[in-house]
């Protein structure tokens, strides 16, 4: 049974309960994210489109417009979404149930209202069946507590994924959400090439994809769902080639275990929200997961890798 303060940290998200909400917010962040993406410079493997977990949910950053930069962020306190300029206007938006198409058109109103011009396009992505964000009118679900819940899941992911993140020399990603596939993810390179990846994620033009796995990697992350293979919140881990035998490498904790349609390692959330240590559980598949990916492909870990940082500390060299 997790102590009163790992179920404030660590709240029961069961995606069946709240699935429809997921996906009306996972369209929301993805028009969000594609006004990032229209203004934003192209950043190597897609790094410039991402959200960011924020004090109060998730945040676009600021995002350059002229000479000024404007941000989005999604309050999951208040239930509100702002748009705000660095010229000190604002606009607002009540987070409630309400179509995407709605949505949309109200947030590209607040943008021009602000003097921001910006087209996109409306087709979601990564997902297989979709609506243009102006034509959907399916989408309109909105439960604020299993909203804000998913947010304090995402602070604390985020919170042991950085400190994952500390440890690693090499090049490594931001943890950041990507609105395309509803995730929170860290990715460590290694340092070389990979081959061309194959393409075909719906919606997606191949090139993207390929640039995105232009080198080899090792990923990890949290996801909530979907109504496929893995119908409930998980943490994940891949690489990007899977190297010979990493299906079958031996990782922790015990209840961690290789998705084969997927062709990741899976840990249910459950299992690290109810652990006696849910961060050290947490931390255990990360490390474990990373160490088969990189061990297996030989890395040059002792160039890559460093102790796990600390809160005012020089790492020493």
């Amino acid at each position: 049974m997790p102590s009163s303060a790992n179920a404030q940290e660590w709240p029961e998200l069961p995606y069946a309960a709240w699935k429809d909400t997921a996906a009306t917010l996972q369209l929301w962040t993805q028009i969000a994210g594609k006004i990032r993406l229209a203004k934003t410079p192209w950043l190597n493997h897609s790094w410039h489109v991402t959200l960011y977990v924020s004090a109060r949910g998730l945040t676009t950053g600021p995002i350059p417009y002229g000479a000024k930069v404007f941000e989005i962020e999604f309050d999951f306190v208040d239930h509100v979404l702002w748009v705000r300029g660095s010229d000190g206007h604002a606009r607002q938006l009540m987070l409630k149930p309400m179509p995407v198409a709605e949505f949309y058109s109200e947030l590209m109103a607040a943008l021009k209202d602000l003097g921001i011009d910006v087209k996109i396009n409306t087709t979601p992505c990564e997902l297989a069946d979709c609506i243009a964000f102006e034509q959907d009118t399916m989408h309109a679900s909105y439960d604020a507590a299993a909203v804000q819940r998913f947010w304090r899941v995402l602070i604390s992911a985020n919170r042991v994924l950085w400190r994952f993140r500390s440890g690693f020399l090499g090049k490594c990603s931001p943890v950041h959400f990507f609105w395309g596939s509803f995730d929170l993810a860290v990715t460590r390179f290694s340092g070389r090439t990979a081959p061309r990846h194959p393409g075909g994620v719906p919606h997606l033009p191949n090139a993207v994809a390929q640039e995105a796995y232009s080198h080899e990697v090792s990923s990890a992350g949290f996801w909530p769902g979907s109504t496929g293979p893995v119908d409930y919140p998980a943490f994940y881990s891949y690489a990007y080639p899977a190297p010979a035998g990493f299906a079958e490498a031996k990782v922790k904790p015990d209840a961690a275990f290789f998705a084969k349609d997927l062709g990741e390692f899976i840990l249910p959330y459950e299992a690290v929200r109810t652990a006696r240590d849910p961060d050290a559980a947490l931390m255990e598949f990360l490390v474990s997961t990373y160490e088969a990916a990189a061990d297996l492909a030989t890395w040059d870990r002792k160039a890559l890798e460093c102790g796990f940082g600390e809160a005012g500390k020089v790492r020493a060299l």
